[in-house]
């Protein structure tokens, strides 16, 4: 089987979602693939930045998101040995004060709502992208599998866009080359419950050799513990016992739950990697969100990121696809928009990694002892919490719905 569309996106993940509904609202025929049958996959990032919300009030979306089941959260602390202490302040920022925490498939599946209503706008799940098609030097279409049928087929379109994350196909198959930054760990995520009388929120909790956080899913806790980069078969042959201790003693408060634990099996290993592709395109393919740019989990942007990619991609493009020819010099437009908060946020990011995280993991700071300078900033004078909170809020660079994406709030 063989499809044309004006541009055909790789991956439902968030870039791809809003950037499918943006493109569809400017009367671009979009097509997203999506590999799995549903968006309700585990330890995704679940934060919902100011800067997104305000684009959802924008593409009058605003009222049917406060209809789904989230927590709010406005003050960004961490606890070390000696207390918890705040280090960023959201309540300044307009119009909305604050981060949303909601489960990713709730914000997945109000972007696939909306996209739906489009004409132009076609979803496809179950749908595995298996190479990129060539034609003269220039990427102009997908290979793909049906996952429900096993049969295969072809979309051609005159814009590719890849939006399948940090192990990205498409960037491999066009041979786009990556920049690597060091990472000093990688994350374990598994889930614990929640009590009612619990710290509501987020949290992240340091000391000497270990660190940890903890999201407030309702019901229960999604956790996160940082463990050394490439330890993860050392502590697992450890064996869940030792790590049910070494959590508890980390957050004593969680040392009554910790046996619902059962096997390290119910560990997922995130693998972090921080990285940027020297080039996001080439011929008829551009490369957004995480497969452009891998992002630490430190301070969750890497949604917030990959959305205003989105975002800035619809509004340079939408025309060019219109007139049925992007050319490189228009995808370049993307890249040279978006690299300058990326290389920021990921600059912030490798500073944290080398002054406080991986000096922690080493045991190299003990936080029950001398606060880490910048922390000690942040306590002295509260009103510099506002800069974490906007640079993690906003963005240094942040993105409107264009003009002809935009819509009335939906009563």
């Amino acid at each position: 089987m063989t499809d044309t569309r004006d541009c055909v996106v790789i991956g439902g993940g968030p870039a791809g979602m809003v950037l499918g509904l943006l493109l569809a609202r400017a009367g671009v025929r979009v097509t997203v693939l999506e590999k799995h049958g549903d968006f309700l996959r585990d330890f995704r990032g679940d934060t919902v930045h100011p800067s997104t919300l305000t684009l959802l009030d924008e593409l009058g979306l605003g009222e049917e998101f406060a209809k789904v089941p989230h927590r709010l959260v406005d003050r960004l602390q961490v606890q070390l040995d000696t207390g918890l202490v705040p280090i960023g302040d959201l309540r300044h920022l307009r119009p909305h004060p604050h981060i949303a925490f909601v489960p990713q498939w709730d914000f997945l599946d109000l972007m696939a709502e909306a996209g739906r209503r489009e004409a132009g706008f076609e979803l496809r799940m179950n749908t595995e992208v298996t190479g990129l098609i060539r034609e003269n030097g220039r990427v102009t279409g997908v290979r793909y599998r049906d996952r429900d049928s096993g049969t295969a087929g072809e979309l051609r379109a005159g814009l590719t866009v890849a939006c399948d994350g940090r192990n990205s196909l498409a960037r491999t198959a066009a041979g786009l080359r990556t920049r690597e930054f060091g990472v000093p760990m990688d994350v374990w995520w598994f889930r614990l419950p929640r009590h009612e009388d619990d710290p509501a929120g987020a949290m992240g909790r340091f000391s000497s050799g270990q660190a940890g956080v903890l999201i407030d899913r309702g019901e229960y806790f999604q956790c996160a513990y940082l463990i050394r980069k490439g330890s993860d078969a050392q502590v697992r042959a450890e064996g869940v016992q030792a790590f049910r201790d070494r959590f508890a003693a980390l957050l004593p408060w969680l040392a009554d739950r910790m046996d619902t634990l059962t096997a390290l099996e119910d560990v997922k290993l995130l693998d972090v990697r921080l990285n940027r592709l020297r080039r996001w395109h080439t011929d008829g393919l551009l490369c957004i969100g995480d497969a452009a740019h891998a992002m630490s989990p430190v301070a969750g942007v890497g949604i917030n990121l990959a959305v205003q990619d989105a975002v800035a991609t619809a509004r340079l493009l939408a025309a060019p696809l219109r007139r049925g020819r992007v050319s490189t010099a228009d995808l370049a437009k993307v890249q040279r928009r978006r690299w300058f908060p990326t290389a920021l946020i990921q600059g912030a990011q490798r500073f944290i990694h080398k002054r406080l995280l991986g000096r922690v993991l080493a045991g190299q700071i003990n936080p029950g002892g001398t606060v880490p300078k910048p922390i000690r900033l942040l306590q002295r004078f509260p009103r510099l919490q506002r800069i974490p909170a906007y640079l993690i809020g906003i963005g240094p660079l942040p993105e409107h719905a264009p003009a002809f994406a935009r819509r009335p709030a939906k009563r």
